[in-house]
């Protein structure tokens, strides 16, 4: 079910053509490596929308998955479905990379992720920020030791984007997006740390209704305590105006990233500040790039057989994990030990 380096561009389907994946065909239009062959939407008032863009718009998944020419789906739909789409794919033998949440439940993410190993595909999680390079030179000065041994992390992804959405939507719901902003937001903060740390053992969380009215909530806060010992708060706001920082601090550097614009708006500067005891403060400023594109491309890649996919399936499992520890504590504020999820 693997592609070579030398084959033709892998051929995907898009389901779904809400805000994220009318980005996603957006972005890929004209990628040498990567066409949209068709976009899955069952409401049919937007088909004129996407024929407008010059793609195939299809009424069910079903139709996409009985294509010999998809190679692969990538699922932008609503968080309750996405195990029951990964798993179809995985059945009919497209690889499918799956938008954040992989699952609602660790349970649910870990039958999602043993449908696929169990087909021989690839599965990709839509995690776009590991690939900003202002977080890979984080990461691998955090593996060289350059900031000394970790103490402490501070993580922040606020914006207003989604205060518009229609009441009812399942955005607002507490069932469908748990603990307010961390299945839109928080939920990439945790891969990152995840990404950097390694396993989280405790979580302490709260939830908070300040202004949208929604049942979910639209504040979120959480500390966790990670196996090896360091400790991160982090934080999402669904109604303010656009923050994202990440903040580690060790015992030689800290560091601090932050960006000035959301993952889907080119152009925003990045600012990346390392301090050091003594030493004048050292400012960069990178510039934005499509980082959404570039996990496309390295899931891509991994189906070639060109590189192992950056994303093991423990750590999307684990993320889901805490995600559920997350969503628990903030019922009670009481701490949740991970290791005894049931």
């Amino acid at each position: 079910m693997t592609k070579s380096s030398n084959s033709q561009p892998l051929k995907i389907a898009i389901a779904g053509f809400g805000w994220w994946g009318r980005h996603i065909a957006k972005r890929l239009e004209g990628h040498a490596g990567i066409n949209v062959a068709a976009i899955v939407e069952p409401i049919t008032a937007a088909h004129e929308d996407i024929r407008s863009t010059g793609l195939a718009a299809l009424n069910d998944l079903e139709t996409a998955l009985a294509r010999p020419d998809i190679d692969a789906v990538v699922l932008t739909t609503p968080n309750p479905v996405h195990e029951e789409q990964v798993v179809a794919c995985a059945a009919a033998g497209k690889h499918v990379f799956c938008e954040k949440p992989l699952g609602l439940t660790a349970a649910s993410a870990r039958r999602s992720v043993a449908a696929v190993e169990k087909a021989g595909l690839q599965l990709g999680i839509g995690h776009e920020r590991r690939f900003e390079p202002a977080m890979v030179a984080l990461k691998t000065a955090i593996d060289k030791g350059e900031l000394g041994t970790i103490m402490h992390a501070e993580a922040a992804f606020s914006h207003d984007k989604l205060i518009h959405v229609p009441k009812g939507d399942w955005r607002t719901s507490k069932a469908v997006s748990p603990a307010a902003g961390m299945t839109a937001m928080g939920i990439h903060l945790t891969d990152l740390l995840i990404s950097f740390f390694g396993r989280v053992e405790t979580v302490q969380a709260m939830t908070a209704s300040r202004s949208l009215g929604w049942e979910t909530g639209d504040v979120v806060t959480a500390q966790l305590g990670f196996e090896e010992g360091m400790t991160a708060t982090l934080s999402a706001v669904l109604h303010t105006p656009h923050f994202i920082r990440m903040h580690v601090f060790g015992t030689q550097q800290w560091v601090e990233i932050i960006n000035e614009s959301h993952p889907d708006t080119p152009g925003g500067k990045v600012n990346y500040l390392v301090a050091e005891t003594g030493k004048d403060m050292v400012h960069k400023e990178l510039e934005w790039e499509d980082a959404v594109v570039h996990n496309l491309e390295a899931f891509a890649a991994a189906i070639a057989g060109d590189a192992p996919y950056p994303f093991t399936p423990e750590q999307m499992v684990h993320n889901i994990e805490v995600l559920e520890a997350i969503e628990r504590s903030a019922e009670d504020r009481r701490t949740v030990q991970i290791s005894k999820l049931s």
